[in-house]
Order: structure tokens, then sequence, then C-alpha cells
């Protein structure tokens, strides 16, 4: 059996954009023995991937000598036969190099790339194809050089059995007097520190264009709960009710309750991957700078369940990252007979 080290360490929706990555290995490989090493943070995610066998929690580059030696301890009595660095940073090198893995293998970039024994060259920095192609590209030349056959993933990545669903929705509806008839309709305004989003007064002129009946849904992460709360009263005062959804019992039980709406929209963050990993349609806002364009973090949504929006085009990087200039009359026109399409 091999044993193989994926290492996706940074943020949430950088994770689930590895979910495809994990499927095709042990798609192609269903003997192998995948570990994931991740933050603390995802830990939770990592253990729900049907995928992943095992999950390492990682310390990080700033913690003391002491934990990072028992990290270390920890990957060199695991023996892997094989190690893949879908995030690539001399901490993660290192980790690997020293973890006496002897395959190692990682994009081909900065001076990190010294302590890996394969490297492909990738050119992210281009952002000429989705994040999630650029790891499944890693994916496909590890399996390359073995021998492997290769086995294309194909979505809903992240799934609910049906009464688990039928449950978690009784119980949001009871919680938050929510009409089961109506779609549901998902705004997470927060962005967790990654990309800029939309203002809240565009998400209010956004929510109240969309004609059709449907229940709003604000939701947010640990910190956000005062700018969802905001944009409830904002909503409110043009007469659009909505409910704030703030109290999960973590991120499992969180992505339990995307999985119940109809429809997602939020910025380019981790609860708009969670939704794509689970194919909800999803409405996507994102910078138009070269390294973080809807290209570049194209969610893993089936074809035709996810539409995305950036500002109109512009040489200076302040433009292009200044999501005030994003029309929402005009994105209307095109979301619009979208939302009708998927929300029918």
């Amino acid at each position: 059996m091999k044993k193989i080290l994926v290492i996706r360490n940074d943020k949430i929706g950088d994770f689930m954009l590895a979910w495809p990555s994990f499927a095709m290995l042990k798609a192609s490989l269903p003997d192998c023995r995948i570990t994931a090493l991740v933050p603390n943070y995802t830990v939770a995610l990592a253990r729900l991937c049907p995928w992943i066998d095992s999950v390492i929690t990682d310390v990080g580059k700033g913690a003391d000598k002491q934990q990072k030696k028992q990290l270390l301890e920890q990957i060199r009595n695991e023996r892997f036969n094989a190690s893949i660095n879908l995030f690539s940073t001399t901490y993660n090198a290192k980790l690997v190099w020293k973890g006496n893995i002897p395959y190692r293998l990682a994009p081909a970039t900065k001076l990190a790339q010294v302590f890996y024994n394969k490297r492909i060259k990738q050119k992210r920095s281009q952002s000429a194809k989705p994040e999630f192609e650029y790891n499944l590209d890693l994916i496909r030349a590890f399996l390359n050089d073995i021998g492997s056959n290769i086995v294309e993933p194909t979505g809903p990545y992240l799934s609910f059995d049906s009464e688990k669903l039928e449950q978690q929705k009784s119980k949001l509806a009871q919680q938050l007097e929510l009409d089961v008839t109506k779609a549901w309709l998902y705004v997470h305004a927060g962005s967790g520190g990654s990309a800029n989003n939309l203002s809240l007064e565009q998400y209010t002129s956004l929510v109240c264009g969309l004609a059709g009946e449907f229940e709003v849904v604000l939701t947010a992460g640990p910190g956000e709960e005062e700018k969802a709360a905001e944009l409830q009263t904002l909503l409110a005062k043009k007469g659009r009710g909505s409910v704030l959804y703030d109290k999960n019992d973590g991120l499992v039980d969180f992505s339990c309750s995307i999985a119940c709406a109809d429809m997602f929209i939020a910025g380019s963050t981790g609860p708009l991957h969670i939704a794509a990993a689970i194919d909800v349609p999803t409405v996507g806002f994102f910078p138009s700078k070269r390294s973080a364009t809807p290209l570049r973090w194209q969610p893993i949504n089936s074809e035709g369940n996810h539409i995305a929006f950036c500002p109109p085009k512009a040489d200076d990087k302040a433009s292009q990252e200044d999501m005030t200039r994003i029309e929402i009359d005009q994105v209307l026109v095109k979301l619009q007979p979208w939302a009708q399409k998927v929300l029918k």
C-alpha cells in the first residue's frame, strides 16, 4: 500500500479546491492511504472528506520548537512513500524533506523547490487556469510517474445523506422561522480576511433587485456577526425581510446548513467554496486583478451551477480590487434569468 501525504495547509477556500485532487488520487489508487496535513481550523472538514484516510494537524511555522519537533516525528513515524505539496512554502518544503519522504512533489516555484526531488512548472502567477486544475495537474504528474491509470473526478465532492439533510432543514426552519415551501437564498457578506467583497449597500441592492419569492438567510462566520446584522438592517429599511444565521455548531454543521440552500451568494471566501463542493448554485464576486480573478478561484460547481462577476478591466491594481466598480444594475441583468433557472 502506498502511503501518501498531501499538504494543503492554508485557508478553507483553498482546501475545498483541493477536494477534486483527493478524489482523483483515491479513485486512481483505491488501495493507497491518503493523509492530509491541514491547519487546525480545517481538520473537521478534512475528516469529512471521503477520500482522506487520516489527518495530521499542522502546528504552523509560528509554533514553538517542541511542537514542530513532535510534528516532524509524527511525519517520520508514518513512513510515507510520497508527499504532494499542493501548497508550497519554505516551511512546507522543509517539513517533507526533514520527514524523510523519498518522493517529494510540488510546483517549481520560489527557493523552496530545492527541497523537492520532483518539481512541476506551473507558473501559477499567470492565473491561466483555475486553482483546482493546478492542483489536479500535480496529482496527474504523480500518477504518471508511478505508471497508474488516471481516473478523472466528478462532483459533487461533498454531500450529506437525505435523512441528515431533512433533519438539518427542519431544524433551520424551526430556529429561523423559515418557510420550507420557498427557495432559500443564502448571502455571505463576510470575507474571512481573503479577497475583497461587495459593500453592504451593494448586497442590499442585489438582494432587493432579485425578483421572486424566497427566504433570505444571512450567514456569518466568527467575527462577521456584526456585519451580517448591519446588512439585515439595511434590507429591512428596503422592505426585504431576512434572518441572521450565525449560531452554527462548527464547520461540519455549517456545511450541512449550506447544503440546505437553494442558492449561495458571496465573495471569494471559504463558505462560497464549501457551497460549490456541495454543488449548491453559487454566485461569486471577485476582484479582477490577475491573482484573484473569477477564473483563478473558480468554484468546483458542476457546469452551469456557478456565475461570477468582477470589476471592469483596468490597468491599475487599486481599480482591479475596487469592488464598488461592480454595477449591481448590470449584474442583475445577467443574474436574474440565471437565478430564475436554478431556483425553479
